[in-house]
Parts: structure tokens; C-alpha cells; sequence
């Protein structure tokens, strides 16, 4: 059986979608939410953080202003760079089975991450991905230049066409509403994960949804019997 995929190429959320950094995302948010005297989240409300961008959740959720949200991503980014960015993070399982499958079916595959690039870049390494991946793109360091998911959407496929790839049938693969909204901005459908850090109505919008790899495995390549 040969296997061909109905995308030309395909982009990786990481968060939620490829790699499950949870337990570390917790404690640094724990241990910089208590340097400025607030509360830590629990495990349920990292639904909240997770996704996107920490500058603007750190207005959203701890109610800081521009400047102290800024002065709070540093803070944190501090703390993820003690870490070494792969401490406690850890890949869904089969997803890295998965991405090496749709490697050796030919199939162009990237990230598109509105975590820092530098940790995708530490991440897809960690994981043994990075030769699997055409281009890897995530949010700038501040993460206010390039940080909107349509804008790393944006970035992510013009990083694939300038390396020669066909992007004229991409899909995105995601676990939150961001997710959605950042494809359609650009008329990137998105398959969209539920083992990820979501509600159940972040799902709307997307053009399918999934609960395992083996589903997900269904919609990105399609076995051919050989001749």
C-alpha cells in the first residue's frame, strides 16, 4: 500500500496539538503569577492560558495592563529558558509516528505556533521532528510583532512556497478557536484536535474534528493499493 495525502502541504499547531507542555506551563505560570502577588491558575483554568498569546492572557485573565503583561512574559520566558524549553513537555502519543508517516509519504509539513520560535525550534529538536518539517514558524520573542495566529499562519506559508512548496491546498491542524479563526483569515481549513486545551464550541468553524490519531491519520492520507 502506498499512502497519498488530499493537502499539498500540512501545519502544526504545537501546543495542545503535537506536544503536551501542561505540567511546565503550570508551574512557571504559577511561579510568575505569585511573583506579582496573584493567584496561581489550576489545572482546569490552563484551558485559559494555553493557545494564546501570554502578553494578551496576562491582560485577559490577570487583569494586567500593557506594560506590566510585557514586564510578566519576560519574567516567565525567563523561566523557560532555566527550563531549557523541554522540561516536562512531552508528545501526544503517536503523533511523532504520525508526522515521520506523513514524511515518508512526501507529504510538506511545518508548524505554524504562536509559541516563541525559539521554543518550537528547542521543542522539534527535542523530538527528533526537525527533518521532518519544512519550515518552522512560531511568534516573534516579544510576541506582540508576530504573534496573532493569522499572522503566523501568514509567515508559516510563505516560508513553505519561498522553499518550494505547493501551498495551494494547505491545512491547518489545531485544538483552539485561535486555531480556527487563523485559518480562515486565510482560507486554511483546519482539522481541529479535542486531546488538546479547548471547550467544546471552540470547535465550530473548522472543517473537521477528530478525537484520536487514527482519525486524524484517516483525513491526512489515504492508503493506495501499489500496481
Amino acid at each position: 500500500m502506498t499512502a497519498r495525502s488530499p493537502f499539498t502541504c500540512i501545519l502544526w499547531d504545537v501546543d495542545g496539538t503535537l506536544v503536551d507542555a501542561s505540567d511546565g506551563i503550570l508551574r512557571r505560570l504559577s511561579v510568575t503569577l505569585a511573583h506579582y502577588g496573584l493567584p496561581a491558575p489550576t489545572r482546569p483554568e490552563l484551558v485559559h492560558w494555553i493557545g494564546p498569546p501570554l502578553y494578551d492572557s496576562f491582560q485577559h485573565h490577570a487583569k494586567m495592563t500593557a506594560e506590566g503583561a510585557a514586564e510578566a512574559v519576560a519574567f516567565y520566558r525567563d523561566l523557560g529558558r532555566a527550563d531549557g524549553y523541554t522540561k516536562d513537555a512531552r508528545l501526544y502519543p503517536g503523533m511523532a509516528e504520525l508526522v515521520h508517516e506523513l514524511a515518508a509519504a512526501g507529504v510538506p509539513q511545518g508548524t505554524a505556533s504562536s509559541k516563541p520560535e525559539v521554543q518550537v525550534v528547542a521543542l522539534m529538536e527535542f523530538f527528533g521532528l526537525t527533518e521532518e518539517l519544512v519550515a518552522i514558524t512560531g511568534a516573534t520573542p516579544d510576541e506582540k510583532t508576530l504573534a496573532s495566529k493569522a499572522d503566523i499562519v501568514a509567515e508559516a506559508l510563505r516560508r513553505m512556497e519561498a522553499a518550494g512548496v505547493d501551498v495551494s491546498r494547505p491545512v491547518l491542524i489545531g485544538d483552539r478557536h485561535h486555531d480556527v479563526d487563523g485559518g480562515a483569515a486565510h482560507g486554511v481549513p483546519v482539522i481541529f484536535v479535542r486531546w488538546g486545551f479547548s471547550w467544546p464550541h471552540e470547535s465550530e468553524g473548522a472543517q473537521a474534528v477528530v478525537d484520536d490519531v487514527a482519525a486524524l491519520r484517516s483525513l491526512l492520507l489515504v492508503d493506495e493499493p501499489t500496481a
